[in-house]
């Protein structure tokens, strides 16, 4: 499937429906009730939301207080997509398991969701299907599969899931996304996708589909009739091109389980922010991410670095580690083979944390990026083991360095999960919202290496070209 301008596949498409429904979302929300309780499969699934809380441990008592708050949602980070599927299956397993206690205790039932990429990466359905059967038992629900995320330039229309790339829409099954070693596909339809993801045990000609006309011409009471005909177990697509779209099908939602339906769902980042009732916000500015007073050096001057650290190894951040050291900032090139040969890894680990450290206590910004031709292994099993060997190692350079920076960028999905949980001992951080378009910033809690500080979380798949450098900047100047 060739790829499409998208001037040109939007000009096909019915005008959007004439009502924003955020108000009323808002009131049925509130009167639902049901708190939106999000497993994320890494970090950057913040990247729409403020205001609310991650946390990266999920004891029956945490969930409990966090089921009793006015907060309307939070996130539990399972960083699953770095595992393989039995262990992804056995961490939503728990989580589920401890979440019904925690329901029970709290008196307080909640709209589940497993939120992913939104390029079709992860484990689909086995962590969907280990959760539900967690918190809900053998009252199995319709899965709501929804991947569109307009931040980052992803469109479901069609029923075929594109990524964007400024004017250009590609089928997703054509990018380098699809040709991921772990989560690989050949389906960019999404019909035909959930079948090759179940291994044909649900057909494509079971799925449901919201269309885009049924959204907008159809309107709520159209899609609301579609949802409460959906059987259990199936599965159900949400088309979307805008967060209309996508704010119709929320509305939708909604009406239907006030009148009896309940789903579970599998989504990218936009439909969390839709689902609970949050409003859009302004992009952060400096003087909110760094608010007097920043950090000091220890008697080497009103200022410390910022430290910035690279893992990903997608196309798009390789071109974004490329633009950022052409503003000359100072690097720190980590060779992956050394990490992976026991004989160097920890002299490469050693020579990384003193270069850090020594920049930092300069007041000078440092990036940390490992090298960029990437290795992997022969199968989804070993590409994964890979991947969080270099991952551990960059969490051990985070725990060696002394000197508390200004602000922490982690680049990536798993490198950004293990940098926050292992490498800066995260248990609760709240997201303040977001400094470039799907690019979510923490504040750490008290527990954490460094209370308060910014943690900068920036997806591997997000952002142009000069995304990285550009963040740099804002928070240089």
């Amino acid at each position: 499937m060739p790829r499409i301008l998208k001037s040109d596949l939007f000009a096909t498409l019915p005008p959007e429906w004439p009502t924003d429904p955020l108000l009323h979302i808002q009131e049925l929300v509130k009167a639902d009730g049901r708190k939106v309780v999000v497993l994320d499969d890494d970090p950057t699934g913040t990247q729409t939301v403020y205001g609310v809380p991650v946390l990266t441990e999920w004891g029956v008592d945490a969930l409990v207080a966090e089921l009793s708050n006015d907060l309307p949602c939070f996130y539990i980070l399972t960083n699953s997509r770095a595992m393989p599927l039995s262990a992804a299956q056995a961490i939503n397993t728990s989580i589920g398991q401890n979440l019904a206690q925690a329901m029970r205790i709290a008196k307080r039932d909640v709209a589940l969701m497993s939120r992913s990429d939104s390029t079709l990466r992860g484990h689909y359905p086995g962590e969907v299907d280990a959760l539900q059967q967690a918190v809900f038992g053998a009252a199995q629900c319709p899965i709501i599969l929804a991947p569109a995320f307009f931040a980052g330039g992803r469109y479901t229309i069609g029923d075929v899931h594109y990524v964007s790339d400024g004017m250009w829409l590609t089928p997703a099954s054509e990018t380098e996304f699809a040709r991921d070693k772990a989560f690989g596909y050949t389906q960019s339809n999404l019909m035909a996708w959930v079948e090759e993801k179940t291994g044909g045990h649900a057909k494509a000609e079971d799925v449901v589909s919201i269309s885009i006309e049924d959204l907008r011409e159809g309107g709520p009471d159209a899609v609301v009739r579609r949802l409460q005909q959906l059987l259990p177990s199936s599965v159900c697509i949400i088309n979307a091109a805008s967060e209309r779209d996508l704010a119709i099908a929320v509305e939708s939602l909604l009406l239907a389980e006030r009148r009896g339906s309940r789903f579970v769902f599998r989504c990218a980042a936009s439909l969390v922010q839709m689902r609970a009732g949050i409003a859009p916000k302004p992009l952060l500015t400096r003087a909110f991410v760094l608010p007097s007073p920043v950090p000091t050096g220890e008697g080497l001057g009103a200022r410390v670095g910022g430290l910035i650290i690279v893992g990903s190894y997608v196309p798009k951040t390789s071109g974004q580690v490329a633009a950022l050291l052409q503003t000359g900032v100072n690097n720190i090139a980590v060779n992956v083979g050394r990490l992976l040969d026991a004989a160097t890894q920890q002299a490469e680990i050693n020579q990384a944390t003193y270069q850090a450290n020594t920049h930092l206590q300069r007041g000078e910004d440092v990036v940390i990026y490992t090298s960029r031709e990437l290795i992997a292994g022969s199968d989804a099993e070993s590409s994964l083991a890979i991947g969080n060997r270099v991952s551990e190692s960059l969490v051990a350079i985070v725990r060696g360095i002394s000197q508390r920076p200004r602000y922490i960028l982690a680049k990536g999905g798993i490198t950004s999960s293990d940098i926050a949980a292992k490498g800066l001992g995260v248990k609760r951080a709240m997201v303040l919202g977001q400094v470039l378009p799907g690019v979510p910033v923490w504040q750490l809690g008290p527990e954490t290496k460094y209370p308060g500080t910014p943690y900068i979380v920036f997806p591997g798949n997000v952002g142009n070209e000069t995304a990285l450098a550009d963040v740099m900047t804002l928070l240089i100047a």
